[in-house]
């Protein structure tokens, strides 16, 4: 079962186009692992957050304590911890720790350009893709120090898409500053205003920010592409639409060189509950045989359509019991 197949992983992506359920996966998913005595890290990463909604509790951008040993079996030693990037704070901080170093490289009579292009900047195109990832790899190394999973519950497909191509693409921008960084047309004119000694100074600070910043993506590209490390599970109803959208994630998931592990087909309609939803069962079948012929190395698993509201730890607990062995 899905558990069993993430037990030795280190992060987990829980994706799927949107309102199939991700959140409520994802949640199962950190909570099933904490029941085994996991500590878990549990990060929205969508916009729309539905984390505290779903656990009945506030969730911010630091990390809070969802479930702990007392709202687990007894003698469990796990716990859930949550957290929903706020891509608005995330982007403020970003751009303030960017006003900081412009300040300590440039001179003082760019520094007004500078804060109108850091305005300008705020609402360009890639600024909250780039901060979002940034806060990302910030929860993958916590998950390294302090956590034995991280489970990202993801924006709709293609948000999280862009997002995991992003790391790859920004080491690669940044190596490009850092060899060029001379004749590059952010930073030419800091280079341009510095002289004598103190441009030593300065540029060797400019280069100690930038390979920071090209490790940081370099070690979280090389996190998402382990699959010993991490994998990625697509959450779908076994409808039409969410069907051909999940072999195109697939696709482009194996193209970015990131390990599917499982494909989740939720709220499975019963076959013995009258003519409708036994017509509906029938349906979702051919369905996921088509999907079954399409990916045939990738286990598909059955979620059933659960009565009442996915609401809590009670809740969760007994989807998280269809996940495991």
């Amino acid at each position: 079962m899905l558990l069993d197949l993430i037990t030795s992983r280190r992060v987990v992506f829980v994706g799927g186009k949107g309102g199939v359920g991700k959140t409520s996966i994802a949640a199962a998913l950190a909570l099933g692992r904490a029941r085994a005595s996991a500590r878990v890290l549990l990060v929205s990463t969508d916009p729309a957050h539905s984390l505290g909604h779903l656990w009945g509790r506030p969730v911010g951008d630091e990390p809070v304590r969802l479930a702990g040993p007392g709202d687990l079996a007894p003698g469990t030693e796990g716990h859930v911890d949550g957290l929903e990037i706020d891509p608005e704070r995330t982007v403020e901080r970003h751009l303030s720790a960017v006003a900081g170093t412009m300040r300590r490289l440039l001179p003082e009579r760019m520094h007004a350009p500078a804060t109108r292009h850091l305005e300008l900047a705020r609402q360009a195109p890639g600024t909250h893709e780039s901060a979002v990832l940034e806060r990302i790899a910030e929860a993958v190394e916590l998950g390294e120090e302090a956590y034995d999973l991280v489970v990202f519950d993801t924006a709709p497909s293609g948000h999280t898409l862009r997002l995991l191509a992003l790391p790859e693409q920004l080491t690669t921008w940044t190596e490009t500053l850092l060899a060029n960084r001379d004749r590059s047309e952010r930073f030419g004119a800091a280079v341009r205003g510095l002289g004598g000694g103190e441009e030593t100074d300065r540029d060797a600070e400019l280069r100690r920010i930038l390979v920071r910043r090209r490790n940081r993506f370099s070690r979280l590209r090389e996190v998402v592409t382990d699959p010993a490390r991490t994998g990625f599970v697509v959450v779908l109803t076994p409808e039409l639409l969410p069907i051909a959208e999940t072999m195109e994630v697939y696709e482009k998931l194996t193209g970015l060189g990131i390990d599917v592990a499982a494909l989740v087909a939720n709220r499975r309609s019963p076959a013995d509950a009258g003519e409708l939803l036994a017509r509906r069962r029938g349906q979702e079948d051919e369905h996921l045989v088509r999907l079954r012929r399409q990916i045939p190395d990738i286990p598909v698993l059955d979620v059933p359509l659960l009565p009442g509201d996915l609401v809590g730890t009670e809740a969760l607990a007994a989807l998280a019991d269809r996940l495991g062995p």
